[in-house]
């Protein structure tokens, strides 16, 4: 797989722009995650620190679930990876654990996502609250939220890269 960005057009509407701007940012994981071993994607960046590519794939898997099926369409579904024995499940890997699963759920979330977002107007609001504090979003909020969630967990991934190959770059 060889992954290519494209940033939005600079004339672009405002959800074309939100929606470039973030699958630019989906494309960016992936590509920060490409032609690594399941070992190499399981590496932290250094101790006491857990964060891997791996986890961070299964987190964005976990946000995009969260806000785009459980808020904005106030979908039943449940957790992927965590539990309320273990809230940070996503980031708690086990050599049992495959880039091919995790990208195919990853890529299954964004899809929905995709889906949920395409039966709402940037001004609508969820039909769902956020389970701690019963608020609703628009979906523009929602958009920005996950671009800004990309964008840092981005950062971490180009750091990760470095740890695991010295590969660099956007």
């Amino acid at each position: 797989m060889t992954t290519e960005r494209r940033e939005p057009a600079t004339d672009a509407d405002e959800r074309t722009m939100l929606e470039g701007w973030l699958e630019y940012h989906r494309l960016t994981l992936a590509l920060k995650c490409e032609g690594l071993t399941d070992a190499q994607l399981r590496t932290a960046s250094a101790a006491p620190s857990e964060l891997t590519l791996l986890g961070l794939v299964r987190h964005m898997a976990e946000v995009e679930r969260s806000w785009y099926r459980r808020v904005l369409t106030a979908q039943d579904a449940g957790p992927l990876y965590y539990s309320d024995a273990d809230p940070d499940g996503e980031f708690h890997l086990t050599e049992a654990d495959t880039w091919q699963e995790a990208y195919a759920v990853w890529q299954a979330e964004i899809e929905a996502a995709r889906r949920a977002a395409a039966d709402f107007a940037l001004d609508d609001m969820s039909r769902g609250t956020h389970s701690r504090t019963g608020e609703r979003f628009s979906l523009r909020w929602i958009h920005t939220h996950l671009i800004e969630e990309y964008a840092r967990h981005n950062g971490h991934a180009d750091l990760l890269r470095e740890r695991v190959d010295g590969a660099t770059g956007e």
